[in-house]
């Protein structure tokens, strides 16, 4: 009898730190419809310029909201994209901005974040509602691409 009792405690114990992680985010600001819209005017604009990039769209907790990889993309650049995403969401500024600070001392680095441009915050009503970021070419057309989605649903500043 004893235990189980604690094995019951000890499952309820392991999972509460879960549950109150899961409690602690808020719900997803970034819909569906606001990421398609966003991702179609992002991957239009890269094929205009005809670059092979990877475009993720992500909500104000860093949640994967979307993701196109165009043909031809690197293999890397998810990872490159889901770095760029995290720096914006945690920090509110444009990753290329977030590397500027860090570079200047003015901010602390984040782990696993990148330093250089591409991934962008996207606002609506002054409110970060989550980010956009593209890797697989130069990193201010990587930024351009994310702009242009971004624009199409919000701003890249409150």
């Amino acid at each position: 009898m004893k235990s189980k009792f604690y094995s019951y405690v000890i499952s309820v114990l392991l999972l509460l730190p879960t549950a109150t992680a899961l409690a602690q985010d808020s719900e997803s600001l970034m819909t569906y419809d606001l990421a398609t819209n966003a991702m179609d005017a992002a991957e239009a604009y890269a094929r205009e310029e005809g670059w092979n990039v990877t475009i993720l769209i992500t909500d104000q907790n860093n949640n994967p909201v979307m993701l196109r990889r165009i043909d031809g993309a690197g293999g890397r650049t998810f990872s490159f994209a889901t770095a760029k995403a995290l720096v914006v969401t945690e920090t509110g500024l444009t990753s290329g901005e977030y590397g500027q600070r860090v570079q200047a001392g003015d901010i602390d680095e984040i782990e696993g974040g990148v330093t250089f441009a591409g991934g962008v915050p996207v606002y609506r009503n002054g409110q970060l509602i989550g980010a956009i970021s593209t890797s697989g070419v130069r990193a201010a057309q990587d930024e351009e691409v994310s702009i242009a989605g971004a624009e199409v649903i919000g701003s890249i500043s409150n």
